[in-house]
């Protein structure tokens, strides 16, 4: 099960920098000018968590494999996107296709790398791409409605949902709200996520900061956070140019590295994790003598879909799962200390998954 986060932001706002960190690589050409990034690059990461570590050590499996998150680079967005500008209709394009947002948004003061806009002000940087995106999507709107009109004469009680939904959308929007701030019922989530509206999609505020800002941020920053809590989205702090320095690092002097700046953990990892969050994502583990692994489902996951994520078969031939939590999987040994304790328990279809589960399958075919 594949999730990815879109990284936009203005040109020079340190994006690209920060996308070759990130999946160790140089594949995004970073460079002073707009557009350097002109098609999408996709970099996948491993999500980090202490606990597949301490999972493979017990098991004393042979190989430690981790979740991972898509992270897609996008072209860089500047006002009047909406319209075609600059590279905006392949940005909205790309945009499209990730589950959450991560906007990057330049915090720190540097004469030497110039700004699109001539200023330095993550919040009127944020409403930029927010309103461009916001445009595009009352105008998707108005051309979906129009497409409607002869099925919901027919009564059609699909074209009639998606017509009440992007009502609501349009209402939201032309009060200067994105679509995320709308309250959609469960039984028309599924609907609703088919309209694939920009400004549905969840917020992450990456605030790029200077190198001996990393630790606390500044004044551009606590702003950030300040809007990020009214909209009810996250924001984190990073230096992309220490990320960047961090990527070329091995382990050791990459934590002897952030101890010297005063950081617990590397930005990044900070980044996925709250990327994690914001999707609503948890994970389960298996554990073996072969390989520990980690797996991806959203909260609230039934154990025959968390069991399909390993492979369909297990899915559709589903018997029962074998769970043992987490902490009763270390303080007892392992499987083997679990059972004998009791503590390994054998659940049906109607089990919702919880994060930190350890399974074992048992299906038929």
């Amino acid at each position: 099960m594949g999730f990815k986060t879109g990284i936009v932001g203005l040109p020079n706002v340190g994006k690209s920098t920060l996308f070759n960190a990130l999946t160790r690589t140089a594949a995004a050409q970073a460079a002073n000018f707009p557009f350097c990034t002109i098609e999408p690059n996709v970099g996948e990461v491993a999500v980090p968590d202490t606990r597949l570590t301490k999972l493979a050590e017990i098991a004393r499996s042979k190989e430690v494999i981790p979740a991972r998150m898509t992270f897609v680079d996008i072209a860089g967005l500047v006002k009047g996107a909406s319209k075609g500008e600059g590279l905006g209709n392949q940005f909205l394009a790309n945009i499209r296709e990730v589950d959450a947002i991560a906007h990057v948004l330049r915090c720190f003061e540097d004469g030497d790398v110039t700004h699109v806009e001539g200023r330095v002000d993550p919040v009127a940087d944020a409403e930029t791409i927010e309103t461009e995106l916001m445009l595009a999507d009352l105008e998707s709107i108005e051309k979906r409605m129009q497409n409607l009109v002869r099925k919901i004469r027919g009564g059609d009680k699909e074209a009639i949902q998606q017509e009440r939904l992007l009502k609501q959308a349009a209402a939201a929007l032309e009060d200067g709200k994105p679509a995320r701030t709308v309250d959609i019922a469960h039984e028309d989530q599924k609907a609703w996520k088919m309209l694939q509206l920009l400004t549905s999609k969840p917020v992450l505020y990456v605030c790029n900061v200077a190198e001996d800002e990393a630790a606390e941020g500044n004044a551009h920053s606590a702003r950030v956070a300040e809007m990020a809590k009214g909209e009810g989205a996250a924001s984190v702090v990073i230096s992309a140019k220490i990320e960047e320095e961090i990527s070329q690092l091995d382990p050791d002097e990459a934590e002897m590295f952030l101890e010297e700046l005063g950081l617990k953990e590397a930005g990044l990892d900070r980044m996925i994790k709250a990327g994690y969050a914001l999707l609503g994502l948890q994970t389960y583990f298996t554990a073996g003598p072969k390989e520990a692994r980690a797996w991806t489902i959203p909260a609230g996951t039934l154990a025959p879909a968390a069991a399909g994520v390993i492979h369909g078969d297990f899915e559709k031939g589903f018997i029962r799962a074998e769970t043992v939590a987490y902490d009763d999987y270390v303080s007892l040994g392992g499987e083997a200390g679990a059972r004998d304790a009791g503590k390994l328990r054998a659940e049906g279809k109607s089990y919702l998954v919880k994060d930190g589960d350890v399974l074992h399958f048992l299906h038929s075919g």
